[in-house]
């Protein structure tokens, strides 16, 4: 029987029933896990290919066992992790966005890390946990975080002139306009259902996406603050000729960029070895910084995303898995994962290793003033799944609709969504 999306409700009982006897048959000790193979998934673009390299080796000696990181897409990913979670053999640990962390945990789906949270994180910046935390309790650790900040092509902004980087949203547009006229380039490639960097528009004007009302969780599209956010993603986008109706995945806008004629994108840090990876000669073009807010003095809002790493609760390799983290987040693991990817340290004796990626001190005046996540509530995974009904609301304003109207007609979607618990 063909499987599709297993709802929260569908397998929380089954999964709650057997989470906790997962790993009884495995042998532990010195020698326990010798010869043994332990399955992780990552995301498409996760794991940096040093770290992947020294996690692994680590591992093996530490162990005796091998690990193999099987790289997930992030289209549809929600319906095959649900999937995968409740079968009888599930990937021992998986890595989950940090808005999608509860839906799982309240599931039954993942099995408690508290006793490893105090092992190995204890210095870790309480809000790069939060996302981990169901009521009060552990079920996942996180392992990385970060912010969009503006990636740009040196080379074309020195053959217009252009010198220092703006430091207010109409300084960056001035920039944008400058490009425009003066070179065959394009100025910001910017495709209509970026939602994240949306989201982290609607954090700017001090909106939510979902409110409470009548005891249970609703949109709050409709909010005038989220049309404000709206209409400066079309003041951005209206630099760009991507496609209205596809997100910076779809082509992946590093591979883009590596072109070597688009100005600037909006991107997270490690899309740089994207761009890298197609094109080694533009090294020395490419460049970072803050993406600048209405005033000097504040960052425009940003999305905190990251993801989590969790263990199965159907799971037999437990203990092993749990080894694996202790590897995977040490200190001088999670060290390469800034250094490497450009993501924000977690923890203040990593904040060094920042400085040798320009993209994480970008990233750092945003993250400290203008951050934010999504709702960080059970019900938000849902409203993510696909077809996601903000990214369907974005395409529908940059395509001449109004932000109230958008909003009605995707709003009862939302709510239905919300409502499945």
């Amino acid at each position: 029987m063909k499987r599709g999306l297993i709802a929260a409700t569908a397998v929380a009982g089954m999964l709650v029933g057997v989470a906790a006897c997962g790993s009884g048959g495995e042998k532990t000790g010195a020698d326990g896990f010798k010869g043994q193979k332990l399955t992780v998934w990552v995301m498409s673009g996760s794991n940096p290919a040093q770290w992947t390299e020294q996690v692994s080796a680590q591992f093996k000696k530490k162990t005796g066992a091998t690990v193999e990181f099987k790289v997930q897409q992030w289209n549809g990913i929600q319906q095959k992790l649900s999937t995968a979670l409740s079968e009888e053999t599930p990937p021992d640990v998986v890595e989950i966005g940090n808005t999608q962390t509860a839906a799982y945990a309240q599931a039954g789906a993942l099995a408690e890390l508290g006793d490893l949270k105090k092992e190995i994180g204890a210095d870790w910046n309480e809000a790069f946990n939060k996302s981990s935390l169901v009521d009060g309790k552990q079920y996942a650790l996180p392992w990385f975080a970060g912010n969009r900040v503006v990636m740009y092509n040196k080379k074309i902004w020195a053959e217009v002139g252009l010198k220092g980087t703006p430091k207010t949203r109409n300084e960056l547009f001035k920039a944008f306009d400058t490009i425009k006229k003066k070179t065959d380039a394009e100025p910001l490639y910017l495709p209509g259902q970026n939602w994240y960097f949306f989201d982290g528009l609607t954090i700017g004007t001090g909106a939510d996406l979902v409110k409470r009302q009548g005891g249970k969780w609703v949109s709050n599209l409709g909010d005038p603050k989220v049309a404000k956010a709206m209409d400066i993603y079309k003041q951005y986008q209206a630099f760009s000729t991507a496609p209205k109706n596809k997100d910076e995945a779809t082509p992946q806008q590093g591979e883009v960029f590596a072109k070597g004629r688009t100005g600037a994108v909006i991107a997270m840090g490690y899309e740089a070895a994207t761009a890298l990876k197609a094109n080694p000669g533009m090294k020395k073009d490419i460049g970072f910084f803050t993406i600048p807010g209405e005033t000097a003095d504040k960052p425009e809002g940003v999305f905190l995303g990251g993801s989590n790493f969790a263990v199965a609760g159907m799971g037999k390799k437990q203990e092993l898995a749990k080894e694996f983290l202790k590897v995977a987040l040490s200190k001088q693991n999670d060290r390469q994962m800034v250094k490497e990817s450009g993501w924000t340290p977690k923890s203040p004796d990593l904040a060094d290793a920042g400085k040798e990626n320009p993209a994480v001190a970008a990233a750092a005046p945003a993250a400290e003033k203008s951050g934010g996540t999504t709702p960080l509530i059970s019900q938000w995974a849902a409203v993510e799944n696909l077809p996601n009904p903000i990214k369907s609301y974005m395409t529908a304003v940059l395509g001449g609709k109004s932000p109230a109207d958008a909003a009605k007609d995707i709003e009862s979607e939302i709510n239905a969504r919300l409502a499945k618990q």
